[in-house]
């Protein structure tokens, strides 16, 4: 076996170059015979540097899905690791800026919701001055027997007055002590005020009184009977116990079905008059509730 074959040692390019030229044939003219392009290997040095300039921030950034050049599948776990955190805190990042900005919207539109609503007031203070936002409590004003009579007549009322806080009943009655009601007077005008407020389910026996166009009952439908014109989906009797009232639903409001002897809860409903007396309509812009409906239990 020839020294050649059995040295192991790697030499450099030029160093294969000198070496192949002397060893180089001629023809029979005397002419170097060309063979194939000899292999060229990087020395020890040149591939340390190639590693060194693969791990360098300038020869990552281009990085993609094929493999690295120049590193070991060890080095190139980490470099795409790297990477994905990389990508995972820039994406955190923008969504922590997108969270912030959505929550100043909310925070600038709740602000000027509260800057309109107390804009309202003020005007709506011009013709009722208890709505007005900067008005003091009344409360303070009272002497301590009269606060205890208030909160008392307060808890009382509570209890008939559907939908209405204690807070707003004292300040209610405080008000109209302080306007120089009596206390029973006081009483008798916040009950009525408030039974009949807009928005809230009144008694029937109190629709004649009421000044507004559109009420809302609940009540008992204790009888219906054939509607007399197409038009008309139903028409009934409805009871609660203060008295009764006629309610007609329009074929044009889609409204559900009534059976007799159900609870029935009308919201939004037309006050009208037929033959003297007070009457209600269901339309397009009425809502009706069944409590009762469902109620597998019972």
């Amino acid at each position: 076996m020839s020294s050649n074959n059995a040295s192991g040692k790697v030499v450099s390019v030029d160093a294969q170059a000198l070496e192949q030229a002397d060893e180089a044939e001629v023809d029979a003219d005397g002419f170097e015979v060309v063979e194939d392009i000899p292999e060229l290997r990087a020395t020890v040095e040149q591939e340390i540097q190639a590693k060194v300039d693969a791990n360098h921030p300038n020869g990552i950034k281009e990085t993609n899905k094929e493999r690295i050049q120049g590193t070991t599948l060890e080095q190139e776990e980490r470099i795409r690791a790297r990477e994905a955190e990389l990508e995972r805190i820039s994406v955190r990042a923008k969504v922590s800026k997108q969270d912030g900005r959505a929550e100043r919207a909310r925070d600038i539109a709740a602000k000027r919701s509260k800057e309109r609503r107390r804009e309202f007031q003020k005007r709506a203070a011009s013709v009722t001055p208890m709505a007005d936002p900067d008005r003091p409590d009344p409360r303070e004003e009272l002497s301590q027997d009269e606060l205890a009579s208030v909160n008392e007549q307060t808890k009382r009322l509570s209890e008939k007055l559907d939908g209405w806080t204690r807070a707003a009943i004292s300040r209610r009655l405080a008000e109209r002590v302080v306007e120089g009601a009596s206390m029973m007077s006081a009483v008798v005008g916040v009950h009525e005020e408030l039974q009949t407020a807009s928005g809230h389910v009144i008694p029937i026996d109190k629709l004649e009184e009421v000044n507004r166009k559109e009420v809302s009952i609940s009540g008992r439908v204790e009888t219906l009977w054939e509607p007399s014109h197409p038009s008309i989906a139903q028409v009934g009797l409805i009871e609660d116990e203060s008295g009764r009232v006629r309610v007609t639903i329009w074929k044009n409001s889609r409204a559900p079905w009534m059976e007799e002897g159900e609870q029935v809860c009308i919201r939004g409903a037309a006050r009208n008059w037929y033959e003297g007396r007070v009457s209600l309509a269901v339309t397009g812009w009425s809502t009706m509730f069944f409590p009762e409906r469902g109620r597998w239990w019972e």
